[in-house]
């Protein structure tokens, strides 16, 4: 996949997986206008969708796109989003890259899952800035906590592409609801961040974001308990 360009005012429009390192850097905070994955338009009847091996060079000895994308696959996740009769319709995993308009290349690997109702982003960050500098850089932030770890909650509006009858379109996506998680208690720097967006532009379930991260980052390699 090509790299993930910042520098302007398209902020971070990943997500916010390296937020305050490109925020600092492009004057924008959070993944404003974030794009989402193509969602194939149908019925979803063909069963749960498995997670590939992922896109792109995994760095080494960091999460890859591949095993976010495993954790976020969670056999329960439609119970946790509260929509027990779906299942995963697309899952996939991303090893992508942030560039900085220093040359400066930082790993920004993603997972994404689609249901009929919610669609779900994994993302993981390994930098030296705090979640708790995302209350000044992300709009209308919340502190929060999650599993004793500090946390940021944010809505953002976001942009979706899609697919039907092999024809790709654009449009508004609706608003994300987003939890930016330290991976430590202490936050000593490096992030997750899992973010859910429904399909039909309404607004998510901010008990159902909760449900995932609790149940999803503990699995995830490089998450520190206690």
């Amino acid at each position: 996949m090509a790299d993930k360009v910042a520098g302007s005012r398209r902020g971070l429009n990943a997500g916010v997986q390296t937020f305050a390192a490109v925020a600092l850097v492009a004057g924008v905070a959070g993944g404003v206008g974030g794009l989402w994955r193509i969602i194939p338009k149908g019925d979803g009847a063909d069963g749960p969708a498995t997670c590939a091996d992922g896109h792109g060079t995994p760095p080494a000895k960091r999460v890859s796109g591949a095993q976010l994308c495993r954790a976020l696959n969670r056999s329960d996740l439609p119970v946790l989003l509260g929509t027990p009769d779906e299942h995963a319709r697309t899952a996939d995993g991303d090893d992508g890259w942030i560039t900085l308009d220093g040359g400066t290349r930082i790993a920004s690997p993603e997972a994404n899952v689609t249901l009929k109702t919610y669609s779900v982003k994994l993302s993981a960050s390994e930098d030296r800035f705090s979640v708790s500098q995302g209350l000044d850089l992300l709009p209308k932030a919340e502190p929060r906590q999650i599993l004793g770890h500090p946390a940021v909650l944010y809505s953002d509006r976001t942009a979706a592409l899609t697919l039907d009858s092999g024809k790709a379109g654009s449009g508004p996506g609706g608003t994300a609801r987003s939890l930016l998680v330290a991976r430590d208690v202490k936050d000593g720097g490096g992030s997750f961040e899992i973010s859910v967006r429904r399909q039909d532009g309404a607004a998510p379930d901010d008990a159902a974001l909760f449900r995932v991260a609790e149940l999803v980052l503990p699995t995830v390699p490089g998450w520190k308990s206690g």
